[in-house]
């Protein structure tokens, strides 16, 4: 699922518009590297159009593609270490550059607003490593679907906010892509 959805599926209309108007609309060309391993970032980038290509060490011969709504440096943003992949811009591509300083001076001086990027990433993280458990093996052998009766469900709280995220997410591109 892509990370911008379970981020403006927690944030309000005036935390997207902020994020609107503090982001920065990038053209990305093809075989450009946006994000390089080991080098620190001075944004987190939400990808408007196109498609991302993650590698690197701990990527050998399996590349992640990365589609429109995904979301790129969060997690350098969260721990303040550099990037531990590298992401380059497959085709043409745009992304939203959210600049690390003024995100994090948002989220010190605005509680309301931390509390709900936080819960975001929080749920994204979580769901990430669902599946990861699934893919890796759980338990002796077992995987997550037999120990667990819901499998690879969407939580309640995630799906209460699924339609919003995405009206939200039309939102950003429209006035993003054709500004």
């Amino acid at each position: 699922m892509r990370k911008v959805l379970f981020l403006l599926g927690q944030l309000d209309d005036a935390d997207v518009e902020w994020i609107i108007a503090h982001g920065n609309r990038r053209q990305i060309p093809a075989g450009t590297t946006l994000i390089q391993e080991a080098c620190p970032i001075d944004s987190v980038f939400i990808l408007l159009d196109g498609a991302l290509e993650v590698t690197g060490a701990s990527f050998v011969g399996n590349p992640i593609r990365l589609n429109s709504g995904e979301i790129v440096g969060e997690m350098s943003m969260l721990d303040s270490r550099p990037p531990a992949a590298t992401v380059t811009a497959v085709v043409d591509s745009i992304v939203l550059a959210l600049p690390r300083d003024e995100l994090l001076d948002r989220l010190q001086c605005d509680s309301g607003f931390a509390a709900r990027f936080y819960r975001a990433l929080a749920m994204f993280l979580s769901y990430r490593m669902r599946n990861l458990y699934q893919r890796l093996g759980y338990a002796r052998g077992k995987t997550l679907e037999e120990d667990v009766q819901y499998g690879d469900e969407l939580s309640p709280e995630l799906l209460d906010s699924l339609h919003l995220a995405g009206t939200r997410f039309d939102r950003v591109l429209q006035r993003l892509l054709t500004s």
